[in-house]
């Protein structure tokens, strides 16, 4: 390997490395009342919700597969769904109602009063996830916004913001995997 990509690759894993320092050293209060409130959630019968939008759509999904699957240990499945998953539901209410509503839409037919809405968006800023936030917070839904950079509208909107204070998206979504997977061992110690 030549010099040029080792040292590309060293920078890579040492912005990650060094990203990760920093958000175990912050404040976890967040991250711990998002598991709480999850488990809780859980325990009542309640359901999660969970969207966002490129990678964070897929870290969506990943997420929910854990809980309805599992994660590490044999367990009972818990109600968890992607709002990101059913393309026909998300291009209909997009052409119907404009992409700013294919989360917000879905929370309005499948959330209930106690359920919780997760929001992941590397910027905080994307319209669809805040509308979703938004729409969950007025059903009376615990939202938790799980972002990057200085958290924007969707940190700010949140009862819960777990934030990665980080510019580049790639590093923000790496973090997020670790969190998630935090969320998700924590959850089912407790299933």
């Amino acid at each position: 390997m030549d010099e040029q990509r080792q040292a590309s690759i060293d920078r890579i894993f040492g912005e990650t490395i060094d990203l990760l320092t920093t958000v175990r050293r912050g404040d976890l209060q967040p991250l711990t009342r998002a598991v709480d409130a999850i488990a809780d959630a859980f325990g009542n019968g309640q359901a999660l919700l969970v969207f966002g939008n490129g990678g964070s759509a897929a870290d969506a999904q990943h997420f929910v597969t854990e809980f309805v699957g599992r994660y590490q240990r044999e367990r009972r499945a818990v109600p968890a769904l992607a709002l990101t998953a059913d393309t026909s539901l998300m291009t209909a209410v997009a052409n119907d109602y404009g992409f700013e509503r294919v989360f917000a839409r879905q929370i309005e037919a499948f959330g209930a009063p106690g359920d919780i809405a997760l929001g992941i968006t590397t910027s905080g800023n994307s319209p669809n996830v805040v509308e979703g936030l938004k729409a969950a917070s007025e059903r009376g839904m615990i939202a938790i916004a799980l972002t990057g950079r200085d958290g924007g509208a969707a940190g700010q909107l949140a009862d819960i913001h777990v934030n990665v204070p980080h510019e580049a998206t790639a590093r923000v979504q790496e973090a997020h995997i670790v969190l998630l997977h935090a969320i998700c061992e924590l959850v089912e110690e407790g299933l």
